[in-house]
This record gives C-alpha cells, sequence and structure tokens, in this order.
C-alpha cells in the first residue's frame, strides 16, 4: 500500500486560491511561499513541487484565472440569434467576475504588468476574447451585424462590459447609481448600434 498522495489537486487549487488573494491585494512582491504554505497548512516543498518555484506559481495564478473566465464564457451556448449571444456572453462575463473578483484583478488590473509574462501566456489570456470575436462573427455572417472590422465590434462590447464591471468592482459609483440595474440596457444599447 502506497502513501497517500500530498501534492494533489485540491492542494493545487487551494494553493491558486490563496495566491490569488495575495497577488490581488498586494502585488507579487507581497507573495511569501514560506506563509502561502503555511497559510494552506502544508510545506514550502508542496509549493516547489507543484509549481516549481514562486514565478511558476504566479504564472499558474493568472493561467487559473485566464482559464477560468474562458470556461465560464464556452459556457454559454450559441442560440439562433448570434446577436443575443453577444448580450449573453456580457452577462456572463459580469456573472464572473463578480463571482471571481480576485481572480478578474488578476486578469485585468495593474497586477497583471507585475506578472512578467511570457508571449505564450498572453496568448492565452487573449483567448477568452475569442468567445465574443466568435458571437461577433456568426452575427456578421448571418446578417445580424453591419459589416464592419470584428475587431472594432468585439471593442465596443467588451469595452462597455468591462468598464461597467470594473465600475462596480471598485466601488466608483455614485451614490443613487444603480449600475447593476442597468448593466444589461447598456449591453444591449451598444449591441443595437452594430445591428444591420
Amino acid at each position: 500500500m502506497g502513501r497517500p498522495r500530498t501534492h494533489d489537486e485540491a492542494l493545487r487549487r487551494t494553493l491558486l486560491r490563496l495566491a490569488a488573494t495575495v497577488v490581488c491585494e498586494g502585488g507579487v512582491h507581497a507573495l511569501s511561499l514560506r506563509r502561502l504554505a503555511s497559510d494552506a497548512g502544508t510545506s514550502t516543498t508542496a509549493i516547489y513541487s507543484l509549481f516549481g518555484n514562486k514565478a511558476g506559481l504566479v504564472h499558474g495564478v493568472f493561467q487559473d484565472a485566464a482559464k477560468r473566465l474562458s470556461d465560464h464564457l464556452a459556457a454559454v451556448e450559441n442560440t439562433d440569434d448570434p446577436a443575443e449571444d453577444v448580450v449573453r456572453l456580457g452577462l456572463a462575463y459580469r456573472e464572473y467576475a463578480l463571482a471571481n473578483p480576485q481572480l478578474y484583478a488578476i486578469m485585468f488590473s495593474d497586477r497583471f504588468t507585475e506578472l512578467d509574462l511570457s508571449t505564450e501566456q498572453k496568448d492565452e489570456a487573449a483567448e477568452t476574447f475569442e468567445h465574443l470575436v466568435a458571437a461577433i462573427r456568426r452575427a456578421q455572417a448571418d446578417g445580424r451585424f453591419k459589416p464592419a472590422p470584428v475587431e472594432h465590434v468585439a471593442i465596443s462590447c467588451w469595452g462597455m462590459a468591462h468598464g461597467l464591471v470594473s465600475l462596480e468592482l471598485s466601488e466608483s459609483i455614485p451614490p443613487g447609481l444603480d449600475l447593476a440595474a442597468g448593466y444589461e440596457d447598456a449591453l444591449r444599447s451598444v449591441v443595437a448600434g452594430w445591428l444591420n
């Protein structure tokens, strides 16, 4: 009978979650492997076994954030109306960000610039954008959207969603303004502007 494996996927997920919180709140320089191991109830040996080193852990945090967002957007099933699918992707984007504020911040705040990502990792992050691009291409192919550069349509839709979500998460909203109530209307207004 072999010894139980202690450096498993559950520990990996715990370390990623705790590390994301530290990096989100204090930046990469605030991440101490010794402290992280203590908080996770494990050893630094486990961290090195799972991630190689601190840089591997930090890159793992970013990759985890990108994969989770991509998976969440991929779960939005296509309908017969690709223009409506663009709105649904915007709603899913907000849903993800509100449920995972630390992971969202890892990808889209100034913490991103501290990570010193490889080109491959940046490409992985950019793949999250492809879900929106694919829906826009379908909308154009179906004649629902105006024939315009896909990137222009995508950046306007994503910019609206990202801007409003970022305002909501940072609580940079004037008193009395219910951003959540107007979020879907704002998305629909942008999408309506591209309709044929």
